[in-house]
């Protein structure tokens, strides 16, 4: 098995690409294959090769 960054990276690209019922399906394979909870999973292949932006505050743990 690929790491879950590899496998994250592999299959972000279908994900985002796909119908919402396409989407599920990539889900909940990807759910079983990684053992991510779902709706951490849904925002990992959502944002994945995307750069992610935190308000200063956040970033100094505020």
């Amino acid at each position: 098995m690929a790491t879950r960054k590899e496998l994250t990276a592999a299959v972000s690209e279908r994900y985002r690409a796909s119908t919402r019922a396409e989407k599920a399906r990539i889900l909940d394979e990807f759910v079983v294959i990684t053992g991510f909870h779902r709706k951490h999973a849904m925002r990992l292949l959502r944002r994945h090769g995307r750069e992610f932006y935190r308000s200063a505050s956040a970033a100094a743990g505020l």
